[in-house]
């Protein structure tokens, strides 16, 4: 009786986490087309592993190998047959509805680009934040990133279901497709400009980079132009959610009006 009382507990708390644990849950929630985020695998998986793999690439859903002590762990020891799939909190969206967000709304487009925001904690807080600064959507990479799980909604305290999240393969090549549309692309980090001193008003997107290594070389190339925060203390950096808190709320005063910049 015990047993069983645990195998249901952990079961339940797998469902909490947002996870669907197992071959047949998981071939089912795809084919019923659940929101899946990402589906982990045992490489040495065989059977029907080949088919949630090829469905799973048909829907467009990132698969990622881990070993099969990974997969306990994840799940707490239940039978996960070597296939874990973890659920989205949210449907994503493309960039392009994104500026049909704006468009429908009569503003200029104000979008955050998230540059392999690893920590759902921290995606999760940039995406409340960005939702009440005003902002019409986020776009995140499919590889290297947080996603839409369960911590970055609990996170976002529910702005996850508000704000339209889109999750792109290419983020360089989003970003041309922002400028052909009109946007400036403005990207945050330690050697750019004082942000007190730039007019961020008119259609923008800020590119938030990852907690350590920054923006990748790339995509800080594609920016128009780089904008940083004045640092006073002897810790040269700030967490990547706090730091784009302070980039969209001075978004937001712009646009409110105030639109004076420090020279």
């Amino acid at each position: 009786m015990r047993k069983n009382y645990d195998k249901e507990q952990m079961g339940d708390q797998a469902e909490d986490r947002g996870l669907i644990v197992g071959r047949n849950p998981v071939i089912e929630a795809l084919r019923a087309d659940k929101l899946i985020d990402l589906i982990f695998i045992n490489p040495d998986a065989e059977g029907s592993v080949r088919l949630i793999i090829r469905l799973a690439k048909e829907k467009g859903i990132p698969i990622k190998q881990v070993s099969e002590q990974k997969l306990s762990n994840m799940c707490g020891g239940m039978s996960h047959q070597g296939v874990i799939a973890m659920g989205a909190c949210a449907e994503y969206k493309t960039p392009e509805e994104i500026l049909g967000v704006a468009k429908e709304r009569g503003e200029d487009p104000f979008i955050i680009i998230c540059d392999e925001i690893e920590d759902p904690h921290n995606l999760g807080a940039i995406i409340r934040t960005a939702e009440t600064a005003g902002a019409h959507g986020v776009i995140i990479p499919k590889r290297r990133s947080a996603s839409l799980n369960q911590t970055v909604f609990k996170t976002s305290a529910g702005a996850a279901s508000w704000l339209p999240v889109a999750r792109v393969a290419n983020i360089a090549q989003t970003i041309d497709m922002l400028k052909d549309n009109g946007l400036w692309i403005y990207g945050t980090d330690g050697s750019g400009e004082d942000y007190t001193g730039q007019d961020l008003t008119g259609a923008i997107a800020l590119v938030i980079g990852s907690e350590g290594k920054g923006m990748s070389r790339l995509v800080r190339d594609k920016c128009d132009g780089l904008v940083s925060l004045p640092m006073r203390g002897k810790i040269t950096s700030l967490n990547a959610s706090v730091a784009a808190g302070i980039f969209m709320y001075e978004v937001l005063r712009q646009r409110n009006g105030d639109n004076a910049v420090k020279e």
